[in-house]
């Protein structure tokens, strides 16, 4: 007999909108197995009591299609009274008294707020094992780490803690730790979401998406943040929505560019590990398989490591860190900041200048094709402590040489989904990446679900059964 947690997004939200789950039932589920399992490093603060209050208070018949699902704040989103600590020491006492504009946007859109999951210290990095706390491990193999900076919010999901999370991706925040633990992540194209949109910061880099365990739940989801504004909330039936109906809409005639060519291949020893070679060639020959025209996407970028190294140097300069905070913050943190604020207005300007060409170069490149695949990662999921106790410069590094087709997507401004497609000889899935024109998303949500359909249900790691 299926768990309430073996229940798709999409299928927990109707049953409780007809009345065949409670609000009640459905938190005490996810809170119950949050506090018996989560040796994951999956949250950073459960809200027990916040959550027990709000999904009894719930006001019925339900408004807005997030009523009642439990979700939880990414440990960099601002929630009143709730500690929201970034990821640092340095905010380790911090309860904020207001909360942040996706907070009360998604208490408006009716959804039970069950606590912070983990991220990387203010988000910085691609893996999540901040000092502060445990770090966030793979449930399919708990001696690895989960990838970052929205590495809790993956492990909820792909443990069955959470239906679905939302996270942010700055530079493949979303998408790196998704398919490292093998669920489904989204970047929206910059400017779709009223919140969290790209435009929040010099940069454009960062953005709010769904990480989901099905395309469709992936659908749901974004549907839902699309709908989200800052005080009001349009009312839409679970299941329905522009994106579900693409998720489920049989597609065929696409064109679709292939590449394992990756902006940093000049710039560091990127290697393509063959697991992850097999399942770009895999998803190749399925939409090849399914009518779709696959050819060689003829991309060779140029110059993005320096105009990459400048943006990431300057996004951590914004961070309101004081001297005293600096003697705080982990030693990649401290680097990174310090040399972003040793730029000088030219050196930004140049960086945002080069950006901007790249992203014109980008999608010009990519016009031709309705969609381009990629290998997800390079690497397969790094042992926890991979990344201490090098230099913040080769840290760096490794962290490009594990995901180094994530961050060019954000600098371009496209959308793009990690879909996990393939198992290794060990058994843990491994992923690939489907990068879409600007306003792209149903395409690549369309091409997902295919994938899906054609490999066919995955394993559970085992967490799930517990």
């Amino acid at each position: 007999m299926p768990r309430l947690h073996d229940l798709s997004l999409v299928a927990q939200t109707e049953a409780l909108r007809v009345g065949e789950l409670s609000p009640t039932e459905v938190t005490a589920h996810y809170l119950d197995r949050i506090e018996r399992l989560d040796d994951l490093g999956a949250f950073a603060e459960v809200t027990a009591g916040a959550a027990r209050d709000r999904a009894t208070s719930l006001p019925y018949p339900p408004a807005g299609s997030l009523w009642s699902v439990p979700l939880a704040d990414k440990d960099l989103v601002a929630r009143a009274g709730v500690a929201t600590r970034y990821g640092s020491r340095s905010r380790v006492d911090h309860v904020p008294t207001s909360s942040d504009p996706l907070a009360r946007a998604l208490d408006a859109a009716g959804a039970v707020n069950v606590g912070k999951t983990s991220t990387s210290e203010f988000g910085l990095t691609g893996f999540t094992e901040p000092l502060i706390h445990a770090p966030a491990r793979d449930p399919w193999m708990p001696s690895a780490g989960a990838g970052g900076s929205s590495g809790g919010a993956a492990v909820a999901v792909a443990a069955g803690f959470l239906p679905a999370a939302v996270g942010s991706d700055g530079g493949g925040s979303i998408r790196i730790p998704s398919a490292t633990v093998g669920v489904v992540g989204l970047k929206p194209s910059r400017g779709r979401l009223p919140i969290g949109s790209g435009f929040d910061s010099p940069d454009g880099l960062s953005v709010t998406g769904p990480i989901a365990r099905s395309a469709e739940d992936a659908a749901h989801l974004l549907d839902a943040l699309v709908g989200l504004a800052p005080f009001t909330y349009a009312t839409a039936a679970p299941g329905s929505g522009p994106f579900v109906d693409a998720a489920r809409r049989e597609t065929t005639g696409l064109r679709v560019g292939k590449t394992t060519v990756s902006p940093w291949d000049d710039d560091e020893d990127i290697r393509l590990h063959p697991d992850a070679r097999a399942a770009f060639e895999t998803a190749s020959a399925w939409l090849s398989d399914s009518g779709h025209d696959v050819e060689d996407a003829a991309w060779r970028p140029r110059g993005y490591a320096a105009l990459f190294r400048v943006l990431w140097r300057a996004s951590a300069a914004r961070i309101p860190l004081s001297h005293e905070d600096l003697a705080l913050v982990e030693p990649l943190t401290a680097w990174l900041v310090q040399e972003g604020r040793r730029l000088s207005a030219l050196d930004l300007l140049d960086g945002l200048a080069a950006a901007r060409a790249f992203e014109r170069r980008t999608v010009t490149d990519f016009s031709a094709f309705d969609a381009v695949l990629t290998p997800a990662l390079a690497q397969p999921p790094q042992p926890i402590g991979t990344y201490e106790g090098h230099s913040p410069e080769r840290t760096f590094a490794m962290q490009v040489e594990y995901a180094p087709y994530s961050s060019f997507v954000n600098v371009a401004g496209l959308p793009a989904v990690t879909v996990p497609l393939t198992m290794d000889a060990t058994g843990h899935p491994v992923s690939v990446q489907l990068v879409g024109r600007p306003g792209g998303e149903a395409t690549l949500l369309a091409l997902a679900a295919q994938l899906e359909g054609r490999r066919g249900p995955l394993p559970h790691p085992p967490v799930w059964s517990a």
